[in-house]
C-alpha cells in the first residue's frame, strides 16, 4: 500500500510552480543566463537560488514522505525566505559593492517577486506545520496501536484453552 504525502496535492502543485517562478524572475532579473550581475557574489547568489529553486520543484514532484519530503519543504522555505532578505538588504542598507537597487522598493519585477516568494514561504511553513501535525499524530498512534496489540496478546495468553 502506498502511504499518502501528509499535504494535499495541491499545495505541492503550488509550491512547485511558485519555486519555478522564483527561478524564472530570477533568470530575468540577471538578464537571462548565464546573466550579468555584479558584484561576482550577487551573481553567484543568483544562480545558488536558482539551483535551488529547480531542486526545491524536483523534490517536492518526487517524494511522498518522510525525510526527502520534508527536505523539498524545508528548501521551498529557504527559496521563498532567502530572496526576501535580499530583497530588503539590496533596497535598504545596501550590500557591498551593490548598488543597483538601492531604494528600488517599487520595481515591478521586485514586487512581483515578493508576491512569489511571501506566498511560497507561507506554503512551505505551512506544509511543514501540518507534516509535522501528521507525523506525531501518526507516532501516538502507533504507539497507541502497539500497546493495544500487546495487551490483547497478553489477554489471549492469559484466557484458558
Amino acid at each position: 500500500m502506498i502511504a499518502r504525502s501528509a499535504v494535499a496535492h495541491p499545495a505541492r502543485v503550488s509550491a512547485v510552480l511558485l519555486s519555478l517562478a522564483v527561478t524564472w524572475i530570477h533568470v530575468k532579473d540577471q538578464g537571462g543566463f548565464p546573466g550579468d550581475k555584479m558584484p561576482h557574489y550577487v551573481g553567484v547568489g543568483y544562480y545558488l537560488l536558482e539551483a535551488a529553486g529547480v531542486l526545491c520543484a524536483v523534490l517536492l514532484l518526487a517524494a511522498r514522505r518522510g525525510s526527502a519530503g520534508r527536505a523539498g519543504w524545508l528548501l521551498a522555505a529557504g527559496v521563498g525566505l532567502g530572496p526576501l532578505l535580499g530583497y530588503v538588504l539590496s533596497r535598504g542598507p545596501g550590500l557591498p559593492g551593490y548598488s543597483d537597487d538601492k531604494g528600488q522598493w517599487t520595481e515591478p519585477l521586485g514586487v512581483a517577486s515578493l508576491v512569489v516568494e511571501g506566498v511560497l514561504l507561507a506554503v512551505a511553513l505551512g506544509a511543514l506545520v501540518a507534516d509535522s501535525r501528521v507525523s506525531a499524530s501518526g507516532r501516538n498512534g502507533a504507539t497507541a496501536a502497539t500497546s493495544a496489540d500487546s495487551v490483547t496478546s497478553e489477554n489471549d495468553s492469559l484466557a484458558p484453552r
